[in-house]
């Protein structure tokens, strides 16, 4: 079932990574009518123009979710909305939190609003592992903007067809932030990769299986779900081996805000949590008056109240399996 045919679609962060992935496999194998990309960087707008060469299809808008005025214009006429945009970097984050809270929770705020003003039928947003038990800036904004995300389905009221949820996963492998990039293009030319701890764990998912999972998950959301992929963890001093076997490892501390291990689903969460074919998804306490047809979960299972979801209790890479999927995702 073609959802997106003849539909108009926005992307906020459209020119990073995802949106890029997200945007080749709608051209491809879908029928949109449009696809409009919302992001701040002309020059990577311009970019993404020729990437595409010139398709019709697609629509360029510059502007700042932080902008609510421009947003709501944008998304005029919109039947699909991914949110893409964040300020991502840990460290960044950290240095700068008031930017953090404009762009990762204010700009939440302006795109619920442009997309319940507009009656934009589904919205997507994009979270991260790091929203889970945050302890960093990153994190706690991209938490605040799940909530948001979440409970603002209750404003839609009855006169409204628009449904917001969620997608929360791990690290992208070949992401433009990823560690893999740093790995290859800097640490491997002096012969020196750099870990800050060798016991630290994280989630790994390739750009197309977020791509498909948000693709998939447009088709059965019903307002109100947090969707967790099942994915797999990766030691990072393995990855690095991997990547670099003959260069030095340099232990160099924790930097601010870093975890050890993530987690994309909390012991606390475990209550409203339930396991579909897709993977996990977390109900709000609203739930009921959201979801009305759990027929749209296969395989629906509720886990046990004391379940949790982290990447050091999880199923394994192997180094077969890691360079396979690094090979296949042409990052080795």
């Amino acid at each position: 079932m073609d959802i997106f045919k003849d539909k108009t679609i926005l992307i906020t962060g459209g020119t990073g990574s995802f949106g890029r992935a997200f945007v080749s496999r709608l051209l491809k194998k879908h029928h949109p009518k449009a696809i409009r990309i919302y992001s701040r960087d002309e020059l990577k707008q311009w970019e993404m123009h020729k990437e595409f060469k010139n398709d019709p299809r697609l629509r360029f808008f510059i502007g700042d979710v932080r902008d609510a005025e421009r947003l709501k214009r944008a998304t005029e006429g919109v039947n699909f909305l991914v949110h893409a945009a964040a300020l991502k970097q840990v460290p960044s984050c950290e240095f700068n939190p008031i930017e953090a809270v404009r762009t990762n929770v204010n700009g939440a705020i302006n795109v619920i609003n442009a997309a319940l003003d507009n009656n934009v039928e589904k919205v997507i947003a994009l979270s991260t592992d790091k929203a889970a038990n945050p302890i960093n800036i990153y994190g706690a904004t991209k938490l605040c903007s799940d909530r948001l995300f979440i409970q603002s389905n209750s404003y839609r009221g009855a006169n409204r067809e628009v449904k917001l949820s969620v997608v929360r996963y791990g690290n992208v492998m070949g992401s433009r932030g990823s560690v893999i990039p740093l790995f290859k293009e800097q640490q491997l030319k002096k012969n020196v990769i750099t870990i800050t701890d060798d016991r630290m764990t994280r989630f790994w998912i390739t750009l197309p299986q977020a791509v498909d999972f948000v693709i998939d998950h447009f088709l059965i959301m019903q307002g109100g779900e947090l969707f967790v992929p099942k994915i797999p963890s990766m030691k990072m001093v393995d990855l690095a081996k991997l990547i670099a076997p003959k260069a030095n490892i340099k232990i160099i501390g924790i930097r601010p805000g870093e975890k050890l291990h993530e987690c994309l689903i909390t012991r606390q969460e475990s209550q409203n949590v339930y396991e579909i074919e897709s993977g996990y998804m977390v109900l709000s306490s609203l739930v009921d008056e959201w979801l009305n047809d759990l027929d749209k979960y296969k395989n629906l299972k509720k886990v046990k109240d004391s379940f949790e979801y982290n990447s050091l209790d999880n199923i394994y890479l192997t180094d077969q399996q890691m360079k396979k999927m690094l090979k296949e995702n042409h990052l080795l």
